[in-house]
């Protein structure tokens, strides 16, 4: 299995792709009447779960729990239900998905919240005697 931070990158770039293949389509048809949808498909998608990955790149202990793992499936969940539930309640389907996926949003957030706050930020100081890593020049 791949690593959390992969996952995140990996399915961020997922997102971002198909946020740019909608652009794309979007501006080709001169049809914008989607771009909040396509907005908060890039903005979460793309933009949190990169975030996302960086914080559990930078801080292995945080992302090494269940709570990390939980977090990855709760983001990648908000997307895939948030996107196309804001795309049905523009088109006066329902808003049903879009409220649901607006909740599971918050609660993804507050979810990284309290990782931050648990975890902090950055290499553990206990494994490294205290002291932060040395940075390595490249080769």
């Amino acid at each position: 299995m791949k690593s959390l931070p992969t996952l995140f990158f990996a399915t961020a770039a997922f997102f971002a792709l198909c946020g740019m293949i909608w652009g794309i389509q979007m501006s080709a048809t001169h049809d914008h009447s989607l771009s909040p949808a396509h907005g908060h498909l890039n903005l979460i998608g793309f933009v949190m779960m990169s975030v996302f990955g960086t914080y559990y790149t930078l801080t292995a202990r945080a992302a090494r729990t269940r709570l990390a793992a939980i977090h990855y499936v709760l983001v990648t969940l908000t997307v895939i239900v948030l996107v196309p539930g804001i795309v049905l309640a523009m088109t006066g389907t329902t808003e049903v998905l879009a409220q649901i996926g607006s909740v599971l949003a918050v609660v993804s957030m507050a979810l990284f919240a309290f990782m931050v706050v648990r975890h902090g930020v950055g290499p553990d100081r206990a494994a490294t005697g205290g002291a932060l890593p040395q940075a390595h020049p490249a080769e």
